[in-house]
């Protein structure tokens, strides 16, 4: 079992700023998203497997903080962590992975996904 990549996810009012910070200030490579969108609508700042996503809230999307580690089997790290007495939720299939969720102390949401495994019949 391996960790292959972090994500640390940013809802907050000053994500604009703070993707400006990160890209123009700092230089990290920037990926803006929905291109179409009027106003800035969130960016990613990839790293290899890992990235950090920032975002604007919204009535959808509340503020707040969120960490994901990109793991190489997260059904595996879904069993590891039931073993442990920690009580994941899911699996969630989305955007091409599998999800599980937990919160951490202070009620940080913490996720762990792998790439989803596509059966062929």
């Amino acid at each position: 079992m391996n960790v292959l990549g972090i994500r640390f996810c940013s809802v907050n009012a000053h994500a604009e700023q703070l993707a400006r910070l990160l890209g123009d200030g700092l230089g990290l490579p920037r990926k803006d998203l929905d291109d179409d969108a009027d106003g800035f609508s969130g960016a990613i700042f990839p790293a290899g497997e890992s990235w950090i996503e920032i975002w604007p809230e919204s009535e959808d999307m509340p503020s707040g903080v969120m960490l994901q580690i990109v793991v190489d089997d997260a059904d595996a790290w879904a069993a590891q962590a039931r073993s442990n007495g920690l009580e994941p939720h899911g699996p969630t299939d989305a955007h091409g992975e599998r999800m599980y969720f937990i919160q951490g102390p202070g009620g940080l949401p913490i996720t762990f996904q792998s790439k989803r495994v596509e059966v062929v019949s």
